[in-house]
C-alpha cells in the first residue's frame, strides 16, 4: 500500500504492515467521536486511553503515513480524520454485492450501517432457485449467473460471501472472474485468490476459540 510524505507526494516503496491497516478504521471511528462531541485537538494519549494502546504505537502507526501533529499540540481531529480516510480510500461510497441469501445474507443487506459510512449494498445473488427472483430489502436477488454482468453495470467493487463452506470458493472464484478485488469472507475457509485480491475473513467460531483462553 502506498503511503504519505509529510509534503503530499505519494511514497510506494514503504510497506505497511496489515496490522497497522486494520487499525487506521479504529482510528477514524475514536476521531468522529470526538469531533461529534465538539473536540478539535486530541492527544496520542487520549487516542491510546480509547483503543488501550500506548501513546507510543499510535504515533509509531500514524508515522507510516506521513507527519500530522506538532509536538506537545496533539493533532487536529478533523483533519486527521479526514486524512486517515483518504488514505483508507474512504472519501468515495463503494458499490457491493452480496452473494448467497440465506439467514447471513437477508441479514447482511439489511443491516443499516453500511450506507451511512459510503457501502451501498446494490445486488444480492444466490443459487438457489427458489430464493432467486425474490425481493429482500429492496433488492430482487439474482441467479449467480448474471454475477458478471451486474458487476460491470452496476460498477460493484466489493463481494460479500455468505454461503456454505461447500460453495465458498466456487463463489469466491466467480467473484474474482467478474473483476472483484476485495472480499469480505463469511464462510470458514482460507480460500484460495490471486495475489491482486484482497480477502478479509470472518469465523465468529475462531473468536469464540481464541476467547476461551481467557475464560477461568
Amino acid at each position: 500500500m502506498a503511503t504519505m510524505n509529510s509534503d503530499g507526494s505519494v511514497n510506494t516503496e514503504l510497506v505497511v504492515p496489515e496490522v497497522v491497516i486494520r487499525r487506521l478504521p479504529l482510528y477514524v471511528r475514536v476521531l468522529t467521536q470526538f469531533s461529534s462531541q465538539g473536540n478539535s485537538v486530541i492527544s496520542s494519549e487520549q487516542l491510546g486511553l480509547q483503543l488501550h494502546m500506548t501513546p507510543a504505537q499510535i504515533r509509531k502507526d500514524l508515522s507510516y503515513f506521513g507527519r500530522f501533529g506538532k509536538q506537545g499540540r496533539g493533532y487536529d481531529v478533523s483533519m486527521l480524520e479526514q486524512q486517515l480516510r483518504s488514505i483508507l480510500r474512504l472519501d468515495r461510497a463503494w458499490n457491493a454485492a452480496v452473494i448467497g441469501m440465506g439467514r447471513l445474507g437477508r441479514a447482511v443487506v439489511s443491516y443499516p450501517g453500511f450506507a451511512p459510512e459510503g457501502f451501498n449494498i446494490l445486488a444480492a445473488f444466490d443459487i438457489n432457485n427458489d430464493i432467486v427472483g425474490q425481493n429482500i430489502s429492496g433488492l430482487r436477488v439474482q441467479s449467480i449467473s448474471q454475477l458478471a454482468t451486474t458487476v460491470k453495470k452496476l460498477d460493484i467493487k466489493i463481494g460479500i460471501v455468505s454461503v456454505p463452506i461447500d460453495h465458498a470458493q466456487e463463489v469466491i472464484d466467480a467473484l474474482v472472474e467478474s473483476g472483484i478485488k476485495s472480499i469480505l469472507n463469511y464462510a470458514p475457509l482460507s480460500p484460495k485468490v490471486p495475489d491482486s485480491v484482497n480477502v478479509n475473513s470472518i469465523d465468529p467460531v475462531l473468536s469464540l476459540q481464541s476467547m476461551t483462553y481467557y475464560m477461568k
